[in-house]
């Protein structure tokens, strides 16, 4: 089973949006790496849900319910979509301040590459944030 983290604006689909709805369509990654990343993302693989904007914190847990296929709103083949169904609220919300202070996540794609929307988490990683959420 694989980890990832998965960036989103609360205002435009934050956490609170995929527990109303339980399930979603994960779309809008454009970026070749994210795209990369978001192909590589396989069935049952856990995903954490990370708010940008004025929170920029770990907020909840989903899962990944069908693996990547071509975006079918886009013209562009080489976009793509994952499918994930919401799993949990984290208990504990770490910040992106509370992450960057720990000198394990110094090689972390959130602390390296903050702009990357979709980033795998590896399982050191992982286990630490979820101590840190409470989990």
């Amino acid at each position: 089973m694989g980890y990832w983290l998965f960036k989103s604006d609360p205002d435009t689909y934050g956490y609170d949006h995929l527990e109303r709805d339980k399930q979603t369509v994960w779309d809008g990654v454009s970026n070749p790496v994210a795209l990369r990343n978001l192909r590589s993302a396989k069935k049952g693989d856990t995903v954490l849900i990370y708010h940008t904007g004025d929170e920029k914190a770990l907020i909840g847990l989903a899962e990944i319910t069908r693996e990547a296929y071509p975006d079918p709103k886009q013209k562009n083949e080489k976009l793509s979509v994952v499918e994930i169904k919401a799993l949990r609220r984290l208990k504990k919300h770490p910040t992106l301040a509370d992450v960057k202070a720990r000198k394990e996540f110094a090689d972390f794609a959130l602390v390296r590459l903050p702009r990357l929307s979709v980033m795998p988490v590896n399982d050191a990683q992982w286990k630490l944030l979820m101590k840190m959420s409470g989990e």
